[in-house]
């Protein structure tokens, strides 16, 4: 009886071991991966956005508040970042899938394609932004003609 549940927690011990090795293996490659990607600069250029947004709706708030918390929420970590999208990238795309994304943006266009990302991003968000207030608008509009 006893060797028997050696022998299983032998069993559990090692497959939790690899089990951690894997993602840790699969952490460093996806965190490689998002480095390499830009996404760093994306995110970043993604909270100024937003705190543009905000600046422009709340017009009473001095800017000294608005550069503390600008300075707080870019502090927030590539870490941090990679600990949250962990599961998701896990969910659909193996460490061979992330490599093979390294090996991409490890050329000539992918390089050019993460250093352009956060323009992209940017000025996308701004259009995106656009776009909601006009499909906005026209649902305002469909609203009336049907009397709400």
């Amino acid at each position: 009886m006893k060797k028997t549940i050696f022998a299983i927690s032998i069993l559990v011990f090692s497959i939790t071991s690899a089990k951690g090795q894997t993602d840790n293996t699969y952490k460093t490659t996806l965190k490689k991966m998002l480095e390499v990607a830009g996404t760093e600069a994306t995110f970043k250029a993604g909270i100024n956005q937003m705190f543009n947004i905000f600046k422009q709706q709340q017009t009473n708030v001095p800017d000294s508040v608005w550069t503390e918390f600008e300075s707080e929420f870019l502090k927030t970590s590539l870490d941090e970042l990679v600990e949250m999208l962990l599961p998701v990238y896990q969910k659909h795309l193996t460490r061979s899938d992330l490599e093979k994304v390294i090996e991409f943006f490890e050329t000539p266009v992918g390089k050019k394609y993460a250093e352009k990302n956060p323009f992209i991003t940017q000025e996308s968000m701004q259009a995106g932004q656009q776009w909601g207030m006009k499909v906005g608008q026209r649902f305002q509009e469909k609203l009336r003609e049907k009397g709400y």
